[in-house]
């Protein structure tokens, strides 16, 4: 296993300005947003009157929060690692785009084959499902959230990818392995983002500690006899990478290929690296 560490640099529309004293001062096209971040412990480096020009504050209350808007567009456009994003800041500071994900968007469209199926689990908004279909996969993307799942084909729409053979799954992450293993469906990649917790379309309740091991064991099933890459993403907080690289060891013993894990960063402008989450990931 090799740990190493992927680095989001700077783009056209999207910058990581600054960090520090736990928030963080990013760029998405023309609009400038502050939110906290755990990981920005060190001091800022622009000044606080350059701060102050954020359109759009985030600040937490209780589990939410709410955004303080100056000027803030509801939503508005980017284009990101040659697809394009539909930005809308949630109650959960989120902005629909998770810009350290696109070094594993790289990977996975450098391993990608003519035909190839891939699984995206909790797919989100849809960034990875629209790089690895992009590359020529059949893809299968998978969230519990009606709204996260109208917000992916959204962007699907805007990166001119909707005729692209995507299907589009509302549904229980685990309960969905279950029945494709029973279907007999198999997948030469699988890519998964677990969160700490969460629920399913109809109440199911997930929690990583209780979980996960078993799905990424069942997901194992799913492979086919020569899979191309399986990838974990990680944000649960107080998780090592060598926790999610440690889970996916069978597939080395199984079918040989390579692992690798670390950490996810975005650099800003002054070449720090602000940490954003973990990763693990096998290729064949």
């Amino acid at each position: 296993m090799d740990r190493i560490t992927l680095i989001t640099k700077l783009s056209d529309d999207y910058e990581l300005l600054d960090s520090g004293k736990e928030e963080k001062f990013e760029r998405y096209g023309s609009v400038l947003l502050s939110r906290p971040d755990p990981q920005a412990l060190w001091e800022k480096k622009m000044s606080e009157g350059e701060w102050a020009k954020a359109q759009g504050r985030y600040e937490r209350k209780d589990r939410e929060g709410e955004w303080h808007a100056n000027n803030l567009p509801k939503e508005w456009e980017i284009s990101f690692g040659g697809l394009k994003f539909l930005i809308r800041p949630t109650s959960f500071k989120h902005t629909g785009l998770f810009p350290e994900q696109l070094p594993n968007w790289e990977w996975m469209q450098g391993q990608i084959m003519s035909g190839a199926k891939a699984l995206n689990l909790f797919g989100y908004t849809g960034g990875a499902s629209l790089a690895v279909a992009k590359a020529g996969a059949e893809m299968t993307h998978v969230d519990a959230s009606k709204i996260a799942v109208a917000w992916a084909k959204e962007n699907a729409k805007l990166s001119g990818l909707e005729e692209k053979p995507i299907r589009w799954i509302i549904e229980d992450a685990l309960l969905f392995v279950k029945r494709e293993i029973k279907r007999g469906n198999k997948y030469d990649g699988i890519i998964m983002d677990p969160p700490a917790f969460g629920h399913g379309p109809k109440n199911e309740l997930w929690k990583i500690e209780k979980d996960f091991i078993e799905l990424v064991k069942l997901c194992q099933e799913l492979l086919s006899e020569k899979p191309l890459f399986f990838l974990i993403n990680g944000y649960a907080a107080g998780y090592s990478p060598l926790a999610f690289a440690y889970n996916l060891e069978p597939l080395v013993k199984k079918f040989g290929g390579k692992l690798e894990y670390g950490d996810l960063t975005i650099e800003e402008k002054s070449g720090r690296l602000l940490p954003c989450g973990i990763f693990a990931r096998w290729r064949g």
